[in-house]
């Protein structure tokens, strides 16, 4: 679950609270509401603004303590400059509950002046996003070191009292998908299986009355799914296809399609990765837990949308049984495919899935993998590669990672890069090498998209981080939870 979160007019004079966090931009002075406050504090807030302690720089942080009774602490974070507010907003909240978590204090107030309905929804995501620990699988500290963890926190709003609460109730419900997916992200992979991934589909249409399918292997073989269960064959998990439907919009509408990657664990197979690092391929089936955290926020927004949300779910496994470099198998649409690389697998998956898809003949597809390390290369840790078979779609997709703070750069699916992946002896190859590795990955994924508007996000960068961001910590960030959700809320605008 994610912290408590409520939203209350500013009233400093009767403020009580073991936290207040005054979120603040650069050069920022004693407003006309932080005057009250500033005297109860017996003046040091305005002393330390005058005397450029703080300043107000993009992640600064001072804390400062209070002796007065209701206030006892002032944590002030610097907005910086940027234009964005709600972006400069949404980061000082996830510093906020993340410094709160370090002290130790159980509940926190936020302000950050007036703000409006986006900009409350950017504060709630941020509270949420740097509250957010994952502690189930470790054994509590002795009593006399542990700290209390965030449980609630209440937005100060200095006006729009109404905006304000809908835009917090918007942002617990995206909050929730995101936590939801981080959670998903941060399981072993001996734990958060396909068969786990599957009951987490279970629960979340109980939730939200949705209808769920799952097929396992021997419905897959009807299916002829020979490409996606070329990857399974070498594991004794039961693969599984995850179908989640929610079914707000009119009858006759046709669904957007959010699919998923959903590797729970990647060896890479016979082509094996290297031994350094290979714990962080559990992060492998972040695709297929966006997916699964979209539909969570999704359904708790009661979006009055038709939306279908696909996860492919296996394991890459070694074995006697495993695929092999330079099998051919045939994928459900007809199309035989060469293995050139086992760790090219993701594709494999999806090419099935991007098939199956069609039977809910959707009005748009998007589909989300760590797909290739090419795109980490290719655009780092911050952008999501963003490839597509329709432009307009293309850069609604874009659009919405802009406002979802997922920002993605759009990579050319030219024809000429398609001589990469011809094969000798199929009709297409798994892998084209090195050159241009994120773009033959999307081609060879178009291949199977064919029949309706169609858009790939190659998450490889952006899904997990191995470093600590100071607003989150390692491992999975959310995305692209955030892209899906205000793509469909964007349908309804």
């Amino acid at each position: 679950m994610t912290i408590a979160l409520s939203s209350r007019a500013a009233d400093f004079g009767a403020l009580d609270t073991p936290l207040l966090v005054l979120a603040l931009p650069a050069a920022a002075a004693v407003d006309d509401a932080m005057a009250r406050l500033d005297t109860r504090v017996g003046g040091i807030l305005r002393r330390t603004l005058e005397r450029r302690e703080f300043r107000g720089a993009k992640d600064e942080v001072m804390h400062l303590s209070s002796a007065t009774p209701g206030v006892e602490r002032l944590l002030l974070i610097g907005l910086g400059k940027s234009t964005d507010r709600s972006a400069s907003i949404r980061r000082a909240g996830a510093m906020a509950t993340r410094q709160a978590g370090k002290l130790g204090v159980g509940q926190l107030c936020f302000y950050a002046g007036a703000l409006t309905e986006i900009e409350a929804e950017a504060a709630a995501l941020g509270l949420i996003a740097g509250a957010w620990d994952f502690k189930e699988m470790k054994t509590a500290p002795p009593p006399e070191e542990q700290r209390d963890a965030v449980e609630e926190a209440t937005i100060l709003a200095g006006g729009g009292g109404a905006d304000v609460a809908r835009g917090v109730a918007t942002g617990r419900a995206i909050g929730e998908g995101h936590s939801l997916a981080r959670r998903l992200g941060m399981l072993p992979g001996n734990v958060c299986t396909p068969d786990y991934l599957a009951d987490t589909a279970r629960e979340i249409a109980q939730r939200h009355g949705m209808t769920v399918t799952v097929l396992g292997r021997a419905e897959m073989e009807r299916e002829g799914m020979g490409s996606f269960l070329s990857v399974a064959q070498g594991t004794s998990q039961e693969p599984r296809l995850i179908v989640l439907e929610h079914r707000r919009g009119p009858r006759e509408e046709k669904p957007i399609a959010l699919v998923g990657k959903g590797l729970c664990f990647d060896s890479g197979g016979i082509s094996i990765k290297p031994a350094q690092g290979m714990e962080w391929m559990k992060f492998d089936m972040c695709g297929g837990a966006g997916v699964l955290g979209a539909m969570e926020a999704i359904g708790r927004l009661e979006i009055p949308v038709n939306v279908v949300g696909l996860v492919g779910a296996t394991t890459n496994m070694p074995s006697g049984t495993a695929v092999k470099p330079g099998d051919v198998v045939q994928a459900s649409n007809g199309k035989f495919i060469e293995i050139i690389n086992t760790d090219a697998e993701g594709r494999l998956v999806l090419a099935d899935v991007l098939v199956y898809v069609r039977r809910h003949d959707p009005a748009a597809v998007i589909d989300a993998a760590t797909l290739t390390g090419a795109c980490v290369i290719a655009l780092g840790h911050t952008a999501t590669g963003v490839m597509g078979s329709d432009e307009a779609l293309v850069q609604e997709v874009l659009d919405a990672g802009m406002r979802a703070g997922e920002p993605g750069w759009p990579l050319p699916l030219w024809d000429d890069y398609k001589e990469l992946i011809k094969s000798d002896v199929a009709d297409i190859k798994n892998s084209g090498g090195r050159p241009a590795g994120t773009i033959t990955a999307a081609l060879f994924l178009k291949e199977f998209a064919d029949s309706y508007p169609w858009v790939h996000l190659d998450i490889a960068g952006t899904a997990y981080t191995e470093s600590d961001l100071g607003t989150i910590p390692r491992g999975p960030t959310g995305v692209p939870v955030g892209t899906f959700v205000e793509f469909v809320r964007g349908r309804t605008r």
